[in-house]
């Protein structure tokens, strides 16, 4: 007897460390972490990774789309998947909607086809912002010619979409400090913005991202005149944010994840004034001839930049939620619950990332 008091004594202790281990800020839990679910999920990664493969097997523009979703998604309050949100609960206006990113972002189809095959191998475990980030690397790596990273995960779902803040995303008009400042104030370098920026090596821009401003970089003879005439003849008169013209942000390799696109910079063929700017800055100037010189080195430093950038705010341990459907926050009735949460704390075998995730 005294025994069975023993136990019921200690799983006790343990049900209540538990319940108080859930209600602890998020700072006091576990950060992001290499293999995060390899005792949840081990399959995680394989699983998005069969997503991403097959979306832009397809569709290889798809790639840039869902590396963009993934910087979009972390410019705004961290990488917490409020991008893929497309409704709020109070009904204000969500990230997604706004011009900044409707109509030119694209990929969620393929993070909703991810989404649904997680549900069928490990129900609520695998958050959207993971999805996210995970889905970047594997499109890098598909056009990148092998370039792989370990991507930290344990990132958990935001459960509101600020549309406004989508005017603080570093836009195509930009000019050299407002980039800088932009990538500043997320902790990001002036030189990772340059890096960074290469990601545009890939994928397709909207007319209207463009054609205005670039009739200005004519006058200024900062565009080339051929480019600047077949960008013209390409896009219609009457341009706007919804018109459904698009061009290669690269014109050597659109799909292919190189160093083609600090190359084309010094030739004024840089499609935005805001990749333009970055051969008009001395500091910038730099760090884009270094890239055309050495692709190995960009990609280094692109590899290391995109981890830096899926690690701004996060949310982690028990800030967030985990979505069961990535473009709405669960119900209560769908939120998986503590009682689910302490059965799987308690789990033989389990370990600190079971807790937190």
């Amino acid at each position: 007897m005294a025994s069975n008091s023993s136990s019921l004594a200690g799983l006790a202790v343990l049900l209540i460390t538990a319940v108080l281990c859930l209600q602890l800020p998020a700072a006091s839990h576990a950060q992001l972490q290499v293999g995060f679910y390899s005792a949840t999920c081990p399959d995680a990664e394989a699983i998005v990774q069969q997503a991403v493969a097959a979306a832009v097997a397809s569709n290889a523009g798809l790639a840039a789309g869902l590396i963009r979703l993934h910087f979009h998604d972390c410019f705004i309050n961290g990488c917490d998947a409020s991008v893929l949100l497309s409704v709020n609960p109070d009904g204000s206006e969500v990230e997604r909607d706004r011009p900044q990113n409707n109509p030119s972002l694209r990929g969620f189809e393929v993070v909703d086809a991810a989404r649904a095959l997680l549900e069928q191998s490990c129900p609520g475990t695998v958050s959207c912002a993971d999805i996210l980030a995970f889905a970047a690397r594997d499109s890098v790596n598909l056009t990148g010619t092998d370039v792989f990273y370990q991507v930290p995960a344990g990132r958990r779902d935001g459960s509101v979409s600020n549309g406004t803040l989508t005017t603080t995303l570093p836009g195509p008009n930009l000019t050299a400090d407002g980039l800088v400042s932009g990538f500043a104030d997320r902790n990001l370098s002036a030189e990772e913005m340059v890096v960074l920026s290469g990601a545009h090596t890939l994928g397709r821009s909207h007319c209207n991202s463009f054609i205005v401003r670039n009739r200005e970089r004519l006058a200024d003879g900062t565009v080339s005149p051929a480019y600047q005439a077949l960008l013209e003849a390409l896009c219609p008169a009457n341009t706007s944010q919804f018109t459904d013209v698009t061009t290669e942000i690269d014109l050597s390799t659109p799909t292919v994840l190189d160093n083609a696109y600090y190359k084309l910079l010094p030739l004024n063929l840089g499609l935005h004034f805001s990749d333009d700017q970055l051969v008009r800055n001395g500091t910038l100037r730099a760090s884009v001839d270094a890239f055309a010189a050495n692709e190995t080195l960009w990609k280094e430093k692109f590899v290391a930049a995109m981890i830096k950038m899926g690690e701004i705010s996060p949310k982690t341990g028990a800030d967030g939620e985990i979505r069961l459907n990535c473009s709405i926050v669960n119900t209560p009735a769908a939120s998986p619950s503590a009682s689910a949460g302490l059965i799987e704390v308690l789990r033989p075998g389990s370990g600190d990332e079971v807790a937190t995730s």
